[in-house]
């Protein structure tokens, strides 16, 4: 029999380790990541707007991938990546500033979280009622006042959708630059309320450190997440927006402040609420769930819970000890990890890890996926490959442990980023941090397809598995 060629050979390479992966004789924990990509035909159900709709007594707020619609993804993704890295940045320089030198009968309501790609985000969003007028705001659990585009307005960024005109809502009120509302600001913002041109009302600034920022008024409205209404919400009317909002209306701060949706709403939801990210298949439908409303969760795994970890200078975030990570069932060994916790953040796309983790995790996982060839890095992305040809690949799974027993299971969707549609570059879908000492974060991107519950009260975020639906 003739040698077999160098092409045949390798050829007969991938094929027996597909044929290892497919029969499950490794030792690895894997998942498949999908490459295929079908053509959509008629008016896929992402061109919609974000609707509401009530389950067993619960407002389902639906999240849709619109990436259909994108022109020059690969552009637009970089840019993403790179306003992506300034929110990072500006979360790490709030840390250094920060640095030292019983309720009963609470409601549930559900509403439906959509991914924002049709805002130009790659952010999560959903549409809350203020007054009688309909707001899509992106999903924040690092922020905390919510805030919309108001008319009439000095310097505001285009966005889908009319802005918010409080001079026709007879339900709002201006707050008053003496409240203790408006002195309240100093703690969610980092800047005192004043009396500027209008002395009356209690004017607002928040920046976002990356050149972002938002300014106008605090004012008082009616908010409603479906059939379910909540009087006397404090907001940010925005006279004057700049930064990385994409075309959403505004934010919705579901931090941990005084000011945050989730405390003005306590009475109402008990300080409890979660979401379902969804992934990127087109279709996919996630949801916001304000209460604690366990029953009409869908969750394929039991719900894990670990504790908030205390941090006085950062008490509005929520902040957990990430105690390890697997790949492929391996154990990354890195002695960063229990060392001051990591923030658990809606409001980053991409996960960062210290760079001591970042390193352990990236080798172990060249480890398992072997065999491929690489690719050029792609902005913060630098380990990549191209799989062009083939629909779907196995790869090892990634699992990070919390404090407690808590796990979440990164799905597939998490793992790698396409960032060309012929599949010739697709990323880990992870980030290195510059230095040791800064706090990693755990973005939207690693939680896709699992149920994140936030108990502001028990001091608790818990995790479980759940496929977000389909509509």
């Amino acid at each position: 029999m003739a040698e077999a060629t160098p092409v045949l050979q390798y050829f007969l390479f991938l094929l027996s380790l597909y044929l290892v992966i497919a029969n499950g004789v490794h030792s690895y924990d894997r998942k498949t990541f999908n490459l295929q990509r079908k053509q959509q035909h008629g008016t896929p159900p992402g061109c919609r707007l974000p609707v509401s709709r009530r389950e067993r007594g619960a407002i389902i707020l639906e999240m849709k991938e619109r990436g259909q619609y994108l022109e020059k993804k690969a552009d637009w993704l970089e840019k993403q990546l790179a306003l992506d890295a300034h929110h990072v940045r500006s979360i790490q320089n709030h840390i250094l500033k920060k640095a030292p030198s019983q309720i009963s009968d609470a409601m549930e309501t559900q509403v439906p979280l959509t991914s924002g790609i049709k805002f130009q985000t790659l952010n999560y969003i959903v549409t809350m009622g203020l007054g009688s007028q309909n707001m899509t705001v992106i999903v924040d659990t690092g922020s905390d006042l919510t805030w919309v585009q108001c008319e009439p307005c000095q310097s505001c960024y285009n966005q889908k959708g009319p802005l918010f005109k409080s001079s026709t809502s007879p339900s709002f009120q201006s707050i008053l630059c003496n409240s203790t509302t408006c002195q309240s600001l100093q703690l969610t913002t980092g800047n005192s309320g004043a009396c500027d041109s209008s002395p009356s009302n209690c004017s607002y600034v928040v920046n976002y450190g990356d050149g972002s920022f938002t300014s106008g008024e605090l004012g008082i409205e009616k908010l409603s997440f479906g059939g379910v209404s909540v009087s006397n919400f404090v907001f940010g009317c925005g006279r004057n927006n700049k930064g990385l909002f994409g075309g959403a209306s505004g934010i919705m701060g579901l931090g941990r402040s005084d000011l945050s949706i989730i405390s003005q709403t306590n009475a109402t939801f008990g300080g409890v609420f979660s979401y379902c990210l969804p992934s990127t298949q087109a279709g996919a439908s996630g949801s916001l769930v304000m209460g604690n409303q366990s029953g009409i969760f869908k969750n394929v795994t039991p719900i894990a819970y670990t504790r908030m970890v205390p941090n006085v200078q950062l008490s509005n975030f929520y902040i957990l000890n990430l105690t390890g990570i697997d790949v492929g069932g391996v154990p990354v060994q890195a002695s960063s990890f229990g060392n001051g916790g990591v923030i658990l953040d809606s409001g980053t796309v991409i996960s960062r890890l210290a760079p001591s983790v970042y390193k352990a995790v990236k080798a172990k996982l060249l480890e398992q996926f072997s065999g491929f060839p690489s690719a050029p890095g792609f902005s913060i992305l630098d380990t990549c490959f191209n799989l062009t040809g083939y629909e779907e690949v196995s790869i090892p799974a990634i699992r990070m442990h919390f404090e407690g027993n808590a796990e979440m299971n990164v799905d597939a969707a998490g793992i790698f980023y396409l960032v060309k549609q012929d599949a010739s570059q697709v990323c880990l879908a992870l980030a290195s941090l510059s230095d040791e000492y800064e706090m990693g974060i755990i973005g939207n991107y690693q939680q896709r397809n699992q149920r994140v519950i936030y108990d502001a009260k028990l001091s608790m975020v818990g995790f479980a598995g759940e496929p977000c639906s389909f509509s």
